[in-house]
């Protein structure tokens, strides 16, 4: 079958130089750097993360060879360490190791090359579409049919021929862009396989399906937990008529990759692909906790805003993330989830009652 990628797509313009952070995000304003990256490390500060970093190399051994012997040895140290930060020079590698996708790489030697040389997808216009909408602010995503787009286009293209039951969904890309910022291709590619499928946490599939069934699972049990956790915020928001869907919905189908700072989503990310999806519910409850006094007085219009642009202050990954970990909620989910399952089955019940009761 004839080779069906985007190299018949000329690339655009390289974009102007433009001063970064170090993370390859374009800055908006030199003067005002809410994450304060763009100031230099002291020497106290860089001799602090080379420690960090050894110990990390220590705990991981070459190539990750020693990963699984001490996790089991000491989850609680690779817990703590993980719930601190992994080392950006080590966050691809590890977040393989935790993901179970290296384990998926190595059982399926070739099957990537397969998928983005060989198959053809009916998504792909779909996908070619959205790339320039995925970080567009990035230097590695900004030329127009440059490397990151097209990376991230085989990426995206491979995983809705392996899977076409999903197929493409528009909130894939920012994992999958996510994801390449760290490693290779076919390591995202199995990541996300990885992520999706459930190689090591709940699968993520039912986030993208016909119908989002996870998206309102998961929406449902946040509801709950508001209404329990934050009682005066939750009374509030139904006074106003607010539900999760107008403001919660990105934060499950992107891990809070879509409009959150980077620095913060990498820490919940390095959480999230080691502890599961309850950090995100813990993360959203504890933003709602921080900005508790903010949004309770506030009319639907300004609440609305609110819920969709948090302050800076709120977003300190130092601040907001301790206040998350302190949060517990896994029993609360598991009760949750066999009340949502619970009901959902009765209305699955009631439609095929009527269905039945039409073709009378």
């Amino acid at each position: 079958m004839e080779k069906k990628r985007t190299d018949d797509y000329e690339p655009g313009p390289v974009p102007p130089p433009a001063p970064l952070d170090r993370f390859g995000f374009v800055k908006p304003d030199l003067n005002n750097s809410p994450d304060g990256l763009a100031r230099g490390r002291s020497a106290n500060e860089y001799e602090r993360e080379e420690r960090r970093i050894r110990k990390w190399r220590k705990m991981i051994g070459v190539g990750g060879s020693d990963w699984k012997h001490y996790v089991k040895r000491k989850p609680h140290v690779v817990k703590r360490r993980i719930r601190k930060g992994i080392p950006d020079c080590l966050r691809g590698l590890v977040w393989q190791l935790i993901s179970g996708s290296r384990d998926l790489l190595l059982m399926n030697p070739g099957v990537y090359e397969q998928l983005v040389i060989y198959e053809t997808s009916a998504s792909e216009l779909d996908i070619i579409r959205d790339i320039s909408r995925t970080f567009p602010s990035h230097v590695f995503f900004q030329q127009r049919h440059g490397p990151g787009q097209r990376s991230l286009y085989n990426v995206l293209k491979a995983y809705s021929v392996f899977d076409r039951d999903v197929g493409y969904v528009q909130g894939m890309g920012f994992l999958a862009a996510l994801l390449l910022l760290y490693m290779s291709e076919e390591d995202a590619f199995w990541l996300l396989v990885a992520l999706l499928k459930g190689a090591v946490h709940a699968p993520m599939e039912g986030l993208y399906q016909v119908g989002l069934p996870l998206v309102q699972q998961y929406l449902f049990q946040f509801d709950q937990l508001v209404r329990e956790y934050l009682p005066r915020l939750g009374e509030h928001f139904t006074q106003e008529m607010i539900n999760p869907s107008m403001y919660a919905s990105q934060w499950f189908i992107t891990v809070f990759s879509y409009s959150f700072p980077f620095h913060l989503a990498l820490r919940i990310w390095d959480v999230f692909l080691y502890e599961g999806v309850k950090i995100v519910f813990k993360v959203g409850l504890a933003l709602l906790k921080y900005c508790h006094d903010d949004m309770i007085n506030l009319p639907f219009e300004k609440l609305i805003h609110a819920l969709r642009n948090f302050p800076e202050d709120a977003m300190d990954p130092n601040t907001l993330l301790p206040m998350a970990y302190s949060i517990k909620v896994s029993k609360r989910l598991e009760g949750l989830n066999q009340e949502y399952e619970k009901k959902n089955g009765k209305q699955v019940q009631l439609a095929d009652f009527h269905e039945k009761q039409k073709q009378s």
